[in-house]
C-alpha cells in the first residue's frame, strides 16, 4: 500500500475523486437508451445495482458531511471549522470565531442542498440528470463553495488568516487525531 504522502497515493486520490464519478456517468448515460432483456434480466439487475450503489454512496457522503459538522454547532460546542482554524493558528479572536461558525453553518446548508438535490433529482428527473449533477457537478460544485467561502472572508474578517493549501491538507490527513483533541474539547 502506498504511503499516504507519496506521489502514487495522490493519484489514487485524483483517481477516486474524478475519475471514478466521470465513469460511472458515462456509465449510466451510455446505458439508459439501452432495451430491457426482460423483465428480470440480470442486465437489468446488475445496472440498477449499480446506479442504487452510486446513488446511496452520494447520499451517504453528504449526510455524513451534514451530520459531521452539525453536531458541532449544537450550544455549548466549538464548531469544527473554529476548532480547525485554532489547530491551524493557534489562539484566534472571537471575530474569527463567529466567522468560522457561520462558516460551518454555511457548509451545513451547502451539504443539505447537495443531499435534498441529489434526492429530488434522483425521484423526478431523468437518470442522466441526477448523474450529471450527483457525478459530474459534485466536485466543482464544492470546489465553488471553497473559493466563495474564501472570497467572502477576504472580504468579511479585517485580518483574515492566512494559511498554505498544504497546512490545511496535512491537518485534514490526520483527521483521527483531530476527531480525538475535538472530540475531547469542550
Amino acid at each position: 500500500m502506498a504511503a499516504p504522502g507519496s506521489g502514487r497515493a495522490r493519484l489514487l486520490a485524483v483517481l477516486g475523486i474524478v475519475v471514478v464519478p466521470l465513469l460511472f456517468h458515462f456509465f449510466i448515460v451510455e446505458t439508459s437508451g439501452l432495451p430491457f432483456l426482460g423483465d428480470l434480466s440480470i442486465w437489468l439487475l446488475f445496472r440498477a445495482s449499480f446506479i442504487t450503489v452510486a446513488a446511496v454512496v452520494h447520499w451517504t457522503i453528504y449526510a455524513g458531511l451534514l451530520l459531521t459538522f452539525a453536531v458541532t454547532l449544537r450550544p455549548g460546542r466549538e464548531a469544527l471549522l473554529t476548532f480547525m482554524a485554532r489547530k491551524l493558528h493557534g489562539t484566534i479572536s472571537e471575530e474569527v470565531r463567529i466567522y468560522t461558525r457561520q462558516v460551518t453553518f454555511a457548509w451545513c446548508v451547502f451539504f443539505g442542498m447537495q443531499l435534498l438535490t441529489s434526492v429530488l433529482l434522483f425521484v423526478f428527473a431523468p437518470l442522466v440528470a441526477w448523474s450529471f449533477f450527483a457525478n459530474v457537478l459534485d466536485i466543482p460544485l464544492v470546489a465553488m463553495m471553497f473559493v466563495a467561502e474564501y472570497i467572502f472572508r477576504i472580504h468579511y474578517l479585517q485580518n483574515p488568516p492566512r494559511h498554505s493549501l498544504s497546512a490545511i491538507l496535512s491537518m485534514v490527513a490526520d483527521v483521527r487525531k483531530a476527531r480525538e483533541e475535538w472530540a475531547s474539547s469542550p
